[in-house]
């Protein structure tokens, strides 16, 4: 199916491509296709994410591909380069899908399914659970064109929210960045989200463990002891990431962050 969606610009990188696309009426979008080996899935049981040597594999082991839920993002995290865009926008389920077509047709119709992993990432652009139906609709469309597919939704916990759909093959990812209220506060500063208590006592039905995704500025943001006091290690699942080094992150003076070298799956 023809995707709606005009590439702008692209990069490429030794795993993978990311996209600056358009939509139809001039907003844009990027999208992202990667890939990595396939024991980077167990990260959870290996207790690492880091790859065990240079060779990244191929699409045929895991493929991955990152999607924008909105045009721009309202949550303005301090070291997140989308925040700095004057105008956001939520995008269509259709302009969520199209973001999947648009990779696929890069390939001469490669079989998306025919991947150990065929994943997508709702983790790029925008807050998900801020176009929740939207994105909903988009997993039950990608869902019945490519069965099997594992969607893995990330959120920095908008207060209110249901998580009730989220099962099976659809894993959650909460974005932490902090183990300090005020601390977090600071580097997300959205006003409507959940306290790190009330992330803890979240529960899914998904086949995986929700991830707690910390992408560290300070040593002092991770905090072992609010760990175990807020989130059961049966339940979630701790990924460090490093920080995108950009211009807004160099504003807010966070420099690269504490995490370096880091392959996440």
């Amino acid at each position: 199916m023809a995707s709606e969606l005009r590439e702008v610009a692209r990069r490429q990188f030794e795993n993978g491509v990311v996209y600056a696309l358009s939509t139809a009426d001039g907003f844009p979008v990027e999208t992202t296709d990667t890939f990595l080996p396939y024991y980077t899935k167990d990260a959870a049981n290996q207790r690492t994410n880091r790859l065990r040597s240079k060779n990244f594999g191929s699409r045929w082991e895991r493929w991955m591909i990152g999607v924008s839920c909105m045009s721009g993002c309202p949550v303005k995290c301090q070291f997140c380069a989308t925040g700095q865009m004057k105008k956001w926008r939520r995008l269509t389920a259709d302009e969520i899908v199209d973001q999947v077509e648009f990779i696929l047709q890069q390939h001469d119709g490669a079989s998306f399914v025919a991947a150990a992993e065929h994943k997508v990432n709702y983790t790029r652009m925008g807050e998900p659970f801020l176009n929740v139906e939207a994105v909903r609709e988009a997993i039950e469309i990608i869902e019945s064109r490519y069965p099997g597919t594992h969607h893995y939704v990330s959120t920095i916990g908008i207060a209110g929210s249901d998580f009730s759909w989220i099962r099976d093959n659809i894993t959650l990812q909460l974005s932490l960045h902090s183990l300090h209220e005020e601390r977090r506060n600071k580097l997300i500063p959205f006003p409507k989200k959940m306290s790190l208590q009330a992330l803890g006592e979240i529960r899914t039905e998904s086949a995986l463990k929700t991830t707690l995704n910390m992408t560290l500025v300070e040593a002092a943001d991770f905090d072992i002891g609010k760990l175990r006091e807020f989130f059961d290690p049966a339940k979630f699942f701790v990924k460090l990431s490093p920080i995108n080094c950009n211009e807004v992150a160099n504003a807010n003076a966070l420099g690269a962050g504490i995490i370096s070298g880091v392959n996440a799956a």
